[in-house]
Order: structure tokens, then sequence, then C-alpha cells
């Protein structure tokens, strides 16, 4: 079995045929800078630039792989600015003794996800390091789209505002617990690892109001919704049974005490938006398969005491009473993403 050696990093013969063989056998079409230190293209209109590293452990999960994941998690950022993505730049960091096999696979898994969306290579740089040094593969990515719909900002939040999710939550977060810790569960759970901008689209399109704009990745729903409150100074209050959540993902939670709502997810979406589009957006997001099941899950609300502070999130349980839905402490999971 091949694996990549330590020469592969030098910048020499072993280097380029390493980028020919591999990288450019895949990624050929996508690139812009042909062999230079830089791509150039000609930007028009205003831009929204996102950088990114993927450490994932393991590198190929259920639903998707860590090529796929530094595709989807970058581009997915600048369309939460209400972003077209256009552009990617990719940095490996290779770990010597790394199977070939496996390398090619995620370039593979890279390529089909640029396909996709016809997003293209800029830049990309690959090094290789002693055994030890990184584990197995780091990709770092940077992710440039031009925005279709402005003004989206998590600071922009106003009373009577809905509050819309765009698929289950918990997916990606569940799939990569079963995968490190071999939980029995029967099912087809698998991470929502996916590019969000062709949901999306229409709603740019349409130019229909978006206050805010977020995926939901590390920390959940819970975190996206806290920073909400938080950037705001508003009062979120979310009804518990509006809450998406698949059955083998709710498994993977009883078993390990955890609250489907802080976990990760990769193809999940919030919004935040005026009561007077809602339910234009709901439709335009259920048009789509990723976000065939979107609902309303709360909405921004004035403070009616002045005992809570305002930047909170409060759930509405399913038994009438209320709690905070907390901001998620410490790392519940390392190396998510």
């Amino acid at each position: 079995m091949q694996t990549i050696q330590l020469a592969q990093g030098s910048g020499g013969e072993a280097t380029n045929k390493l980028i020919n063989e591999v990288f450019l056998k895949h990624l050929d079409s996508a690139f812009l800078s042909k062999g230079e230190d830089a791509g150039v293209f000609e930007a028009r209109g205003n831009m929204a630039l996102s950088t990114d590293s993927f450490v994932i452990t393991p590198l190929f999960f259920a639903g998707g792989d860590i090529g796929k994941l530094s595709v989807c998690g970058s581009s997915n950022d600048v369309a939460m600015m209400g972003a077209k993505p256009r552009f990617m730049s990719f940095g490996f960091i290779i770990e010597e003794g790394l199977a070939l096999s496996e390398l090619e696979a995620v370039i593979k898994s890279i390529a089909t996800e640029l396909q996709k969306t016809s997003i293209q290579i800029l830049s990309a740089d690959t090094k290789v390091v002693q055994k030890g040094g990184v584990d197995k593969l780091f990709i770092n990515t940077t992710a440039l789209g031009e925005i279709q719909l402005s003004n989206i900002s998590s600071k922009h939040l106003q009373n009577g505002d809905v509050i819309i999710l765009s698929a289950p939550i918990g997916s990606h977060g569940a799939t990569i617990f079963m995968a490190r810790e071999e939980i029995g569960i029967e099912g087809d759970l698998k991470s929502d690892c996916a590019q969000l901008y062709p949901m999306l689209e229409p709603i740019f399109k349409k130019q229909l109001c978006i206050h805010a704009l977020r995926d939901a990745t590390r920390g959940g729903l819970s975190a996206v919704l806290n920073e909400w409150a938080r950037d705001s100074d508003k009062m979120i209050e979310i009804n518990e049974q509006a809450l998406m959540i698949e059955n083998e993902v709710q498994g993977v939670c009883e078993i390990l005490g955890l609250e489907a709502y802080m976990l990760a997810n990769e193809g999940v979406c919030v919004i935040a938006a005026p009561e007077s589009s809602a339910k234009e957006i709901c439709a335009l997001l259920q048009s789509h398969p990723l976000g065939a099941k979107a609902s309303i899950i709360g909405r921004v609300i004035k403070n009616s005491t002045q005992v809570r502070p305002n930047a909170r999130v409060v759930l509405q349980t399913q038994w009438g009473g209320k709690r905070f839905m907390e901001y998620p402490q410490g790392e519940i999971l390392p190396r998510i993403c």
C-alpha cells in the first residue's frame, strides 16, 4: 500500500508528482491559478470571505468525509452572509504515512462537491509533516462569495421576528459520536453535511427580508440562538415541541445524556425574519430537498419582566413550563469539523 512520504512535502519532484497525480488529476478544471502562486479574478460588487480549518476525526463518516466537509463548511459560511460561494483556496497538511488511497478519496470528494455549485479554486498549498505532527490530515480553506442579499447580521434581530429552522437538528454530531464510540443504534443515521446556498438561492433572488442567518455548526442550535440574543440584546422564545429531532439522534442523546440542540450540524441553518416574510421563506425552503421539513420554531419576544435580562433564550417545554436554553459550556465533542 502506497503512503505519503515526507519527501512529497519538500517542494521538489516528489511534491510535483503528488500534485499532478492526485490533486490536479481531480481538481485541475477548478483551478484559476494554473501553477502560479495566486489566482487572479475580477471582483464584481460586494464580496464575503471566510477562512476555516477542518480537523475532524474520523476522516470518513456516514454522509461525508473531511473533503466534502471542507467545501460545505466553508461555502456555507459565506452563504450565511447572503453570498453566492464563488471561489475557494485550500491548504492541506498531511501526516507522513497517510495512505495515498485515503488522500485521493478525500480529493475526489472535494472535486465532486465543488462541481455541484461551480466553485473554482483560486489557490492551494500542500505540506507533509512527520508522523505525529498532525493526525492524518488537516485542511484549511478560504471561501469567497458574491453578496446577493445584503444587511444580514446577528445584531439585526427585531421584536416579533420569527425563528425558522431549515431541517432536523443534531445528525452530524450524533453521527460522529456513533463513529467514535461504536454505539449500537440501528437506523440510517448519517451526517447532514451539505452546501446550503442552492436551498437559499431563491430567497436571496426574491430579496426577501432576512435579519439574521446562521448555520448551526459547533454548539448547535443553542449556540446560534444565544449568540443572536446576546448580539441583539433580545429575548428569544423557542417552542420545544417544534424542534425537529430524528429518532436515532434522540437515541444517541438519551444514551449520552446530551441535548440535541447542542449537537453540531453541517447542513442546517436558522433564520430570523419578520413575520410578514416568514410564510414565503418557509415555502421556498420546503421546495428544496434540504429544507423539506423547514418550520417555524419560535420568535423574538419583548421582555415582560425586569428580573430577567433581555439577552437570553427561553425554551417553552412540552409540559407548559419554561426554562433557559443555555449556551453550550466547554467542548462537548472535540474535532467535530
